[in-house]
């Protein structure tokens, strides 16, 4: 959900939804492009691949490394205590349960209310520290069908935070409406754009190295799309993604 181009120009910083992943950190490589100020926040819900929450202290050092212009931009990073989520939520990515369909529909990877807590959190810190755009990594294209993933529920809640704490809050999802090759593709462009040599192929690389995606938190198997299980489907769209975007650029 992206503002119109006169609004977006009327604001200067943003807070990243940001887990460490490919898509949020290519979230947080736009929102670096575009804000003169962005923090990023996380959280921790008792999930089971919580070294999603030890590799994006590695993907932030990295881009403050790799990236000096991003790197005055980057500011103060939020870690929450969400382990009420993990208490109601009953789902493979909080219990030791294989990955199925559930009778509704959905994938028993979906955690109720997760997204909506997030960014009524995000946007209560935002409010506190004057930041004026929220961002996150939630899409409907290549997706498991999350209804809090959607576009219906992101203009929902951008209306209900605006109204509920009396400030203009803008939700952005750059992902909405893009598959995981284009994520890469994005990725890829964002880092050409950052002033960098080679700086496309450089950001991409980092994404690979250091970000983490798959649902078991594997860190053990390397593949060309980085690390995970291989079979979950977090790694499932990952590598599909990056096989398609490697070969359109072949």
């Amino acid at each position: 959900m992206n503002p119109p181009a006169s609004i977006s120009r009327a604001h200067t910083s943003a807070l990243v939804l940001f887990s460490g992943g490919q898509d949020s950190t290519t979230c947080l490589a736009q929102a670096l492009s575009k804000y003169q100020r962005v923090e990023t926040i996380a959280f921790e819900y008792g999930q089971r691949h919580r070294v999603e929450l030890d590799a994006r202290l590695n993907v932030l050092r990295e881009l403050e490394s790799q990236f000096p212009a991003w790197s005055e931009k980057l500011g103060q990073d939020h870690l929450l205590d969400l382990a009420v989520l993990g208490q109601v939520s009953d789902c493979s990515l909080t219990r030791d349960v294989a990955f199925k369909m559930e009778s509704s529909g959905l994938p028993n990877t979906f955690v109720p209310g997760r997204n909506l807590l997030f960014l009524t959190l995000a946007a209560a810190l935002a409010y506190r520290r004057d930041l004026q755009v929220l961002v996150t990594g939630v899409c409907e294209t290549d997706f498991s069908g999350y209804p809090d993933c959607r576009d219906d529920t992101m203009k929902a809640m951008q209306l209900a935070l605006s109204l509920g704490m009396d400030k203009r809050f803008l939700i952005e999802t750059p992902l909405m409406w893009i598959d995981k090759a284009d994520t890469w593709a994005l990725a890829h462009s964002l880092g050409e754009q950052s002033g960098l040599p080679h700086g496309g192929q450089a950001l991409v690389d980092l994404i690979v190295e250091h970000t983490h995606t798959c649902y078991l938190g594997d860190r053990t198997h390397r593949h060309d799309w980085g690390y995970g299980c291989g079979e979950c489907p977090a790694c499932e769209l990952r590598a599909r993604g990056y096989e398609r975007f490697v070969k359109a650029g072949s």
